[in-house]
């Protein structure tokens, strides 16, 4: 930490040349530094004022420790502390400050400052990094003159093969700033190395994602999900299907930070969207250790393994919300994660009755993997909103869908027996007897999302289930 400037006792005022009421101002400082004494720094241009002669405060560090927010600023200072200031111009609270009674009579009464450069956002964050003192606990990695950034971080193997925002110390305190929570508290043990892993080092891979510090919170919300047991992102990782964490978001919060539910959602153009979820993606690369041709093993990946986050359409949405039917209260910020494929389409222009586009959703999601494996995946659907219309105007709600779905997805086991209609995989014979359901009571999670347009929904077929494999887990959003 650089230690605080300590301002000369009397008055002080702190000034800039791009500011009309500093400009203003000037025979005003010139009178008071002829008649009581003034100290003047300056913030850009170091020949302004001409009278009385400025300090340049060239890095910006007086103003900075001494929390000037506008100019002008004048302060009293009596043994090395402050003790009073005003800012912009009121002419009287200068002439108090001054003692001076008729002070700036020429003037007008009042007029406002302008933003002080220390707090100006371009430059706000490198002056915290500066000057706060590191909180930053992470080794540093030192870059050569004539090194390309994006390069480095490409050579050192910390991208998922696009080019990452370099992780410069005031972007990752700017990132932090984003949270409550302190940058040396533990979030999660990241698989497959079982590493601890702090908020800074989330915000550091954050920044990476290219994510805005408003969308942190939800970065470590999916983060604790992802590494729980139940999800088993070990075994995400490992397996040679082709899953990658499926992040969905709920509450009010994903409308604040910009998330995209409608049009195009799980396409591209979306900064929160995509950031969100590439940079859960690569907290589990960069920390855990997972990384495609070593514990990733997936035989073809998907492209959602870059990123893949989205916020459902709670508001067009004739249902209650994923998140609610999960246990999280109305109006809270959550988010569920779930071992997914990439998207398929679910096509029917023509169904205006509930029971025809549910026997569409059934023959679709019959196919899922296989059409001869059952109880073995689970499923998102993804609800387009002229679908969900059908539904609603029906009067059918959440839990009515997705029974009328499960009833008929019970097929008979003559039909997922091996060898039957001459496919090799299905169920061992000494089962064909029984009817058996495609998915378990809970296996399939329904999401109201899309644009407005077109009668479309999509399903997103998951991991093996259960115990054995990877269950959704939904977690509250902690600010």
């Amino acid at each position: 930490m650089s230690q605080r400037p300590t301002l000369p006792n009397g008055l002080v005022a702190i000034v800039k040349r791009d500011c009309a009421t500093c400009l203003m101002v000037t025979p005003v400082l010139a009178r008071i530094a002829a008649e009581v004494g003034l100290t003047v720094y300056t913030q850009d241009d170091p020949t302004f004022p001409v009278d009385p002669a400025a300090i340049h405060d060239a890095d910006l560090s007086v103003s900075w420790h001494h929390e000037i927010e506008t100019v002008p600023t004048l302060i009293r200072v009596i043994d090395g502390q402050e003790v009073d200031r005003t800012v912009g111009w009121s002419r009287a609270a200068w002439q108090a400050l001054t003692g001076i009674d008729d002070l700036g009579s020429d003037l007008s009464v009042m007029r406002p400052g302008c933003g002080s450069l220390s707090v100006d956002p371009n430059l706000e964050d490198e002056l915290r990094a500066r000057f706060s003192g590191s909180v930053l606990r992470a080794r540093r990695v030192e870059i050569a003159d004539a090194e390309d950034e994006i390069e480095a971080l490409f050579n050192r193997g910390w991208t998922d093969g696009l080019p990452v925002v370099p992780p410069t110390e005031a972007r990752v305190l700017r990132m932090l700033a984003g949270t409550n929570r302190a940058p040396s508290d533990i979030v999660a043990i990241v698989p497959p190395d079982l590493i601890e892993v702090t908020v800074e080092k989330v915000a550091i891979n954050a920044v990476m994602a290219g994510c805005l510090p408003e969308y942190f919170p939800w970065v470590l919300a999916a983060l604790e999900a992802a590494c729980t047991n139940e999800f088993n992102i070990h075994g995400v990782l490992a397996t040679t299907m082709p899953v990658g964490p499926v992040v969905i978001c709920n509450g009010p919060g994903t409308r604040d930070i910009g998330m995209n539910s409608g049009m195009n959602v799980l396409g591209q153009g979306n900064r929160a969207n995509l950031t969100i979820g590439r940079a859960l993606q690569l907290v589990i690369r960069n920390v855990g250790g997972g990384r495609p041709g070593e514990v990733d093993r997936a035989t073809h990946g998907n492209p959602g393994k870059l990123s893949f986050c989205f916020a459902e359409d709670e508001l067009g949405s004739p249902w209650s919300s994923l998140a609610a039917a999960r246990g999280i209260a109305d109006g809270a910020d959550a988010v569920t994660v779930f071992a997914g494929e990439g998207p398929r389409c679910v096509v029917d222009q023509l169904a205006r009755d509930p029971d025809s586009l549910a026997n569409t959703f059934a023959s679709c999601l019959r196919t899922l993997h296989n059409p001869k494996l059952v109880l073995a995946f689970d499923a998102v659907i993804i609800i387009g909103p002229e679908h969900a219309r059908v539904f609603s105007d029906a009067g059918w709600d959440r839990e009515r869908v997705l029974q009328e779905i499960h009833s008929r997805l019970q097929i008979s086991g003559t039909d997922l027996a091996r060898g039957a209609h001459g496919i090799a995989e299905g169920i061992p014979g000494h089962l064909e007897h029984l009817t058996l359901p495609k998915f378990r009571p809970d296996g399939l999670l329904l999401v109201h999302a899309g644009g407005g347009a077109g009668m479309f929904s999509v399903i997103i077929g998951g991991w093996a289930n259960g115990e054995v494999g990877s269950q959704p887990v939904t977690h509250a959003v902690r600010y």
